[in-house]
């Protein structure tokens, strides 16, 4: 009942995976991880198979905050239930993964810095759902969906992928990373010098001490170290800054950072080719983002129409909106997905 919850039409089933692949991963972080699976109405009741939308979380973010309530707002897997429960929209199956580090995220990449979390999406979690469910086990019926970090993911898995995912819905994605990112670098260069003596060791020794009581800057130079032990790892685990102690940013590790922006590797002939054979895509993101993701999501629009996706296959929009609060876009693009998939 709501506020306090919702009658579902469909149902939701949380499993423990074991990973192979992330066992030993670098941080020691749980080779054990939750996933989530929406089963839509009429489910148990037939034989049908589905089409697979895997949904990827932001920064910091992890499979037990997707039930947060807050005021006045229903979670979105209870919006996604409601979206299902009319049947005016074509049902699938929906995955929530888990990608999280004790960094706050992994951008679901392979890094000697984090651990093989592209690897453990594409090659256990899809292979592991499809034999678990019925799903239409092709890349041609599956998507994948996230906002922020989890809007990253959903951009660059289908182009280093293109054989698993066959369309995307990015929101709010981190892209065009000289707007979205170098603004931060002389802020937590700051940071370091003023508070930790530019030591992240020290940080972590203070950010450990202060559990419970963590601050927005706390999570901000958090997150410029997680983003780099994703980007700029040496094998050996070594986390690699895109920027000096005077926030200058160093340009053999920028590079390493650029080779991961969706817009940077969509020109990039076979990222192009991968994006082509895409049957959706998916982009939007708030005018008003804080971090100028509108503009990262505008300049990943053009590249895709660069590499000469058909229009009837893009919807791009830009609406009025900061990048939190957000969330009830996700239904939006899952029903366009879910459209295009059937």
């Amino acid at each position: 009942m709501l506020p306090w919850s919702a009658d579902l039409a469909g149902r939701f089933e949380q499993t423990t995976y074991d990973s192979a692949l992330l066992r030993g991963n670098p941080l020691g972080d749980p080779h054990e991880r939750p996933v989530l699976v929406y089963l839509p109405p009429g489910y148990d009741d037939s034989d049908r198979r589905y089409p697979a939308i895997y949904v990827t979380m932001g920064y910091t973010g992890h499979i037990g905050m997707w039930f947060n309530r807050t005021p006045f707002r229903q979670p979105f897997p209870e919006l996604l239930d409601a979206l299902f429960a009319p049947g005016d929209v074509p049902p699938a199956i929906v995955v929530f993964v888990d990608s999280w580090t004790r960094y706050g995220g992994s951008q679901c990449l392979d890094s000697p810095g984090t651990g093989q979390y592209h690897s453990y999406l594409c090659e256990e979690i899809v292979p592991w759902v499809d034999a678990k469910y019925r799903t239409i086990a092709d890349r041609d019926h599956r998507a994948i969906t996230g906002k922020s970090s989890g809007g990253y993911t959903a951009m660059v898995t289908p182009m280093l992928r293109p054989d698993v995912f066959g369309a995307l819905a990015t929101h709010a994605g981190d892209a065009a990373f000289g707007v979205c990112y170098t603004p931060e670098f002389p802020a937590r260069a700051r940071t370091l010098r003023d508070k930790y003596d530019g030591s992240y060791e020290k940080f972590f020794e203070s950010f450990a001490s202060r559990a419970g009581r963590t601050s927005n800057e706390d999570l901000h130079v958090l997150e410029m170290y997680g983003y780099s032990s994703a980007y700029s790892a040496e094998p050996d685990g070594t986390v690699l800054l895109p920027y000096d102690d005077l926030g200058r940013i160093i340009p053999e590790v920028w590079e390493r950072w650029l080779s991961h922006d969706p817009v940077e590797m969509a020109r990039q002939p076979q990222y192009a080719d991968a994006l082509r054979s895409l049957r959706a895509v998916w982009i939007d993101a708030g005018q008003q983002d804080e971090f100028y993701l509108d503009f990262g999501a505008t300049a990943f629009h053009r590249e895709v129409q660069q590499a000469g996706v058909p229009e009837e296959r893009v919807h791009f929009e830009l609406f009025e909106g900061t990048h939190g609060g957000i969330e009830y876009r996700y239904p939006l693009a899952v029903r366009w997905l879910c459209e295009q998939l059937r």
